[in-house]
């Protein structure tokens, strides 16, 4: 196992060892404990650069399933590995964050820090995973860990809600894209990334290329909460603090802007690509910009800017795509700007937002309430906290000298260079690009300035806050303080990113335009001189101010658009809608009676093995060759028989246990005649515990009456019984009468020895040939017994807590006396 694979599975190892460290050492906040292992692995990863940015991309494989294709192939090139550096390095800030958010004595933080921890592995494995089934897996467990995350707080609606609901979106997100990928593997034959690029030119003609690219791009859109599956990402703002800087800012929801960096050399090119990506990050974009402008929870604010933040990101890749078409040369570079700025911008909005995320979980903390109706006049009293914040609003609105203006005038010249262009009919909507572009960062701008001014100053509203505002702790600044820093070095010197991390991430996402010797260039600067997108920019500014100024005038706009119309009660509507279709079908076939049940199940059978009777004709060619039966196998078969019809007419069920047993012990005897004593051998074994604990159960049950049934329930039983005892019979014939494969097992009598080591076939094939299934059925039991164990110990909990709050003897002495003295 290499250093990659042991830096995805470092995580899920160490969480197991949490709860033993909660428990043992509870004077110690839990996350000192953690946060080394973040640090350790970012550094790891930053020593990576130079090779990395050498073009050497490490590539290490560990056969998994050889026969379907599937490998635990881990790659680290540009892109993987800068977010690799951004889920390790955010990581680590946001543990060191949470040691003093939150509390180790009111909270969970063994549970806290195994789901953080699990997610972290999980979106390690997203990126790193060159195998498209390997990525599908840690893609669901990033799902699985921030359903956690986001319910960590259980005892809320809000967070049970807003945790279900991001699930179920990003689950079904995902599945389509599971489809996606397994489309890709009938073009390609192959489930590896590496390989599905390398031959990417021969499957653009394909008929399956399209329903591909449209399967994969929906599991990216709605991880990466793109129009119209953004609505999840404002109830994820249930979750704790540390978690949405975490989730919602730099990792999870960009696990969709990583897809579609990944795939491009796969999909870009084509005309489809471009205008679905493009467009949807363009509304995504502003509608986000347009919804957070009516929000008055920061950290709703937040998520609707992460919406529009990130549909800016998913433009500009789409942007970028027309390079691709243009193929390697001069003309195409004009347009590898795009994305460019959408890795540089990658990195600027993990910065800035991460840092206004944990400014907001500090407003809370220290106040009470993230209601901005309540808040104002805290710059005086928390004056870091408001010079983080004003780092992170400026950045975020595009504003100099800060990292965010860099990428927001790239912007703007990628949306300016794509209205020359000639490819895709874009003469036509081209226009539309940079319009909807610079109002939507008008509107960034404004809701920027709502989260600084409105929180920070005027007047101070002490009656309205649950706690006597105060500065943070050192310990909670110190985290954002690092982003708010980063946001600034990254402003004035961009290019020690460019040539480290943006470069080699480039040469990732476009390897068809890079340079054979030099791949990409890039180099960043402050000033550009008076051009069109410093016009705009200006533009964007002096109108954001008008506009914030009267907002109170011109914000009558959001009532265009009534609630009820919203995406939200579309889910909730569907969501009731389905539970109560549901539960009617439910509720026609879960009648309670076992009856009922059976009469499903065998019905079903007897009519699909009837179809294929009658589809395939199985004894038209039948030939048997069947030994003469001896005079001893014709006596266990009638006394075979004979148990079987005495079972019904048995009356009592010590009886009919009895006769089943005897049923099996008869067999057994089949078993040892035919040759197969290890069969033999574990019937009986089976037999004699099932007798026995029947026998146990059953003695404690009422005695066996005799029910009449009226002649229609007794003929629908024996007709049942009469099919399926024909259906068997004849499915006994048909396969002792042909062979249209060769018997599987011959192939288990071959290898048993030769590739198991085994002589007992039986055993080789459960616990080898069959091992998985196996372990999931151990798996199964496991988890049933740890069910049972709870329920037997909650129920215990519960008489122990009845027999507590009884009154004692005494106490019901006195009672009585009372009333007899009365």
């Amino acid at each position: 196992m290499s250093l990659l694979h042991i830096m995805i599975l470092l995580p899920l190892v160490f969480a197991l060892f949490l709860p033993l460290i909660g428990k043992y050492r509870r004077k110690i906040h839990t996350g000192w404990f953690v946060l080394p292992l973040p640090l350790l692995m970012f550094t790891y990863f930053l020593s990576r650069l130079p090779e990395i940015g050498a073009g050497e991309p490490l590539i290490r494989s560990i056969p998994w399933i050889p026969s379907l294709g599937i490998h635990f192939t881990v790659y680290l090139d540009g892109l993987s590995l800068l977010f690799a550096l951004l889920i390790t390095g955010i990581g680590s800030l946001v543990v060191l964050y949470s040691i003093y958010y939150l509390s180790k004595i009111r909270e969970a933080l063994h549970l806290f820090y195994i789901y953080l921890l699990m997610f972290m592995s999980a979106m390690l494995g997203v990126v790193l995973s060159d195998n498209l089934i390997v990525l599908y897996g840690f893609w669901e467990m990033t799902s699985l860990a921030s359903f956690l995350l986001i319910a960590f707080w259980f005892d809320r609606e809000s967070s049970k809600y807003g945790a279900l609901k991001s699930m179920l979106v990003t689950v079904s997100g995902g599945f389509a894209m599971l489809a996606g990928f397994v489309l890709l593997h009938l073009m390609t034959d192959s489930f590896s990334v590496r390989e599905i690029i390398a031959v990417s030119g021969e499957i653009v003609d394909h008929h399956l290329f399209i329903p591909a690219m449209v399967l994969v791009l929906l599991g990216a859109f709605t991880k990466s909460a793109q129009f119209p599956f953004h609505f999840w990402l404002p109830d994820a703002m249930a979750a704790p603090a540390p978690v949405s800087a975490y989730l919602h800012s730099a990792t999870m929801v960009k696990a969709g802007i990583y897809l579609v960096a990944r795939l491009s050399p796969v999909f870009a090119g084509g005309a489809e690509w471009f205008w679905i990506v493009s467009t949807v990050g363009l509304v995504t974009l502003f509608w986000g910009a347009y919804c957070a402008l009516k929000q008055s929870d920061l950290k709703s604010l937040l998520a609707f800017s992460t919406v529009s933040q990130l549909g800016l990101i998913m433009c500009l890749l789409g942007l970028g795509s027309a390079a691709v078409h243009l193929g390697y040369g001069e003309e195409s570079k004009i347009y590898v700007v795009a994305t460019t700025a959408a890795v540089f911008h990658l990195i600027n909005h993990a910065t800035f937002k991460g840092a206004l995320f944990m400014v907001a979980g500090i407003v809370d903390h220290e106040t009470g309430t993230r209601d901005i109706r309540r808040l104002g006049g805290l710059m005086t009293l928390m004056p870091i906290t408001f010079t983080l914040g004003l780092i992170g609003t400026f950045s975020m609105a595009g504003l100099p000298p800060f990292n965010g203006f860099l990428s927001k005038e790239m912007f703007f010249t990628a949306v300016i260079t794509i209205t020359e262009g000639q490819m895709f009919n874009l003469q036509t909507w081209s226009l539309l690009f940079p319009i909807v572009a610079w109002i939507a960062s008008v509107f960034t701008f404004i809701y920027s300035m709502i989260i600084l001014l409105r929180t920070f100053t005027g007047r101070l509203q002490k009656e309205k806050l649950e706690k006597e505002p105060h500065e943070a702790p050192f310990g909670m600044l110190l985290s954002p303080a690092i982003l708010a820093l980063l946001a600034v070095v990254f402003g004035f010197f961009p290019n020690i990113l460019a040539y480290t991390i943006i470069e080699p991430a480039m040469v990732a996402i476009l390897p068809s335009l890079a340079d054979p010797v030099n791949g990409f260039e890039v180099k960043i600067s402050m000033f550009h001189g008076w051009n069109t997108e410093l016009i705009m920019t200006m533009g964007v500014v002096i109108v954001g101010i008008l506009m914030y100024a009267t907002y109170r005038r011109w914000g009558v706009v959001h009532d265009v658009f009534p609630g009820k119309w919203s995406l939200n009660r579309v889910y909730d509507r569907t969501l009731k809608i389905m539970e109560k279709g549901s539960r009617a079908i439910t509720d026609l076939y879960m009648t309670g009676s076992i009856r009922h049940y059976l009469i499903y199940v065998f019905v079903f059978l007897v009519g699909v093995i009837s179809y294929l009777f009658l589809k395939l004709e199985p004894f038209k060619h039948a030939s048997w060759d069947l030994a003469e039966l001896a005079p001893y196998e014709v006596v266990l078969i009638i006394g075979l028989l004979a148990a079987a019809i005495a079972v019904p007419f048995a009356k009592s069920r010590i009886a009919a246990i009895i006769l089943v047993g005897g049923i099996g012990y008869l067999v057994v005897l089949f078993f040892v005649i035919m040759g197969a004593p290890d069969l033999a051998l574990t019937q009986m074994v089976v037999e004699s515990i099932s007798v026995t604990l029947f026998l146990l159960c059953f003695y404690h049950l009422p005695k066996l009456r005799k029910e009449l049934s009226p002649p229609r329930f007794r003929l629908t039983n024996a007709i049942i019984s009469a099919a399926v005892g024909i259906v068997f019979t004849f499915i006994a014939l048909a396969a002792t009468g042909q062979k249209l494969f060769e018997p599987i097992s011959d192939y288990f009598v071959r290898e048993a020895y030769d590739s198991a080591g085994g002589k007992n076939i039986v055993n080789v094939i459960l616990v080898d040939f069959r091992g998985f299934d196996t372990f999931l059925e151990i798996a199964v039991l496991g988890i049933a017994s740890y069910g049972i164990y709870g329920m037997i110990k909650l129920r215990m909990n519960r008489a122990a807590r009845s027999e507590s709050s009884e009154p004692t003897d005494d106490s019901n002495k006195g009672v009585t006396a009372s009333h007899e003295i009365e």
